[in-house]
């Protein structure tokens, strides 16, 4: 298998981490740091497909920012600035591409069964947003999450340690398809958390399925590369020589990500933070937010801490650098599915 850094280029001045190691990671070092946040996967091997459950019922806002030229998504408007509720229960990462979506509506399921939602005259309405990833042609055709699936992920999400690598909306995910699929490697699910000043915690999950390179922004290494038939990473400028028009034309590719945070930040100042998510995705993807890629954002403030008005640029630099490791995570620890290499 390939092992991670293998090769090295010189460090790119937009891919240098702000800050590097003096930040400190959380008890789990993983978005469920983060009091009141839940993960739950559903998995399937054979069909490499699967859903991610974030669960964030007692959240006091949640924003989101859609970069990607190819997204699929549900309930993102509602978190607009110009609209009325800004907040959600549950924020769903599925396989599948756009049919995966229905596995949101388990969720929704489960939490009107919790008594979860914004209230109404006629009851709770669960406000569950959700983005997927295209994984239809990594297993099983045909196969994605529907509604059954992402009521199971719901179940069993918990407040815990956060399985990483191959698993949930991760399980068919891959990178580095600058020059198709035959040179592809295996993405996956990562998270991390950073502590920060006066007890604020900011964690993040993305599931990483770019179409783009994956850089460790610290060393400056390539981690994960098109691959040549003799498994040799083909460095950045060389793959995009070497691209065809048919290879510009795949739109199956998404990186996404969720950043959660115990501050209590404004709908604005989150909204900021879902931009600064975005930072970090494009200090380890290269390049990032492509017409074939859906690269998605959302950002939860759980509130616990209240903030001063410094606290928005500090919860924004720790955003990039937790989107950062949780990104390298999830190729690091992904392992092989479907026939498609692993670097581990």
């Amino acid at each position: 298998m390939l092992r991670s850094g293998q090769r090295r280029i010189a460090p790119m001045p937009h891919v240098t981490s702000p800050g590097g190691q003096g930040w400190t990671p959380g008890r789990r070092d993983a978005i469920t740091d983060v009091p009141g946040i839940r993960v739950g996967h559903w998995t399937d091997r054979r069909a490499a497909t699967g859903c991610t459950v974030i669960l964030c019922e007692t959240s006091v806002a949640a924003a989101v920012d859609v970069r990607g030229g190819a997204p699929g998504t549900r309930e993102t408007e509602v978190l607009a600035p110009a609209n009325v509720v800004r907040r959600c229960d549950a924020v769903v990462f599925t396989g599948g591409s756009a049919f995966g979506l229905a596995a949101a509506t388990g969720v929704m399921r489960w939490c009107a069964e919790h008594d979860i939602g914004v209230p109404t005259t006629a009851g709770k309405v669960p406000i569950v947003s959700s983005a997927v990833i295209f994984d239809l042609a990594v297993g099983r055709p045909g196969s994605y999450p529907g509604e059954a699936e992402g009521y199971a992920a719901a179940v069993a999400a918990r407040a815990g340690g956060v399985a990483q690598g191959s698993v949930g909306a991760g399980t068919g995910a891959t990178v580095a398809k600058l020059l198709g699929n035959e040179g592809r490697l295996k993405g996956g699910v990562g998270t991390a958390s950073i502590t920060g000043p006066r007890g604020l915690i900011v964690g993040a999950l993305a599931v990483v399925n770019a179409a783009g390179s994956i850089f460790d922004p610290d060393a400056g290494h390539l981690v994960a590369g098109p691959r040549d038939p003799d498994g040799r990473m083909v460095p950045l400028p060389e793959a995009m020589h070497r691209r065809t028009a048919q290879m510009d034309a795949l739109l199956e590719n998404t990186t996404l990500v969720c950043v959660a945070t115990n501050a209590r930040l404004e709908h604005g100042a989150l909204q900021r933070v879902a931009f600064q998510a975005h930072d970090g995705l494009a200090r380890t993807v290269v390049p990032a937010h492509t017409m074939a890629d859906g690269d998605v954002a959302f950002a939860v403030s759980m509130g616990q801490v209240e903030t001063r008005p410094d606290d928005a640029l500090t919860v924004g630099l720790m955003t990039v650098r937790a989107v950062e490791l949780a990104i390298l995570r999830g190729v690091r620890l992904a392992r092989s599915v479907a026939g498609v290499p692993s670097l581990g």
